[in-house]
């Protein structure tokens, strides 16, 4: 499986999987971050588990 979004070379907390895609749709890097750690927060969603499966999709940065 390949996607055309790529980990962030310059916004770049752990891996860049967030900076990446707030630089894919031209989002703030840290709305993205603040909303994935409240989600991260709630039960039902994995976020750690979501992080590492895109850390792993994602390609590297150019």
């Amino acid at each position: 499986m390949k996607i055309n979004i790529h980990r962030s070379r310059s916004n770049r907390v752990i891996g860049g999987v967030l900076g990446g895609l707030s630089e894919h749709y031209h989002w703030n890097p840290l709305l993205v971050r603040v909303l994935f750690a409240l989600l991260t927060l709630t039960p039902p969603f994995p976020g750690i588990i979501v992080y590492l499966i895109l850390w792993i999709v994602m390609e590297d940065p150019e």
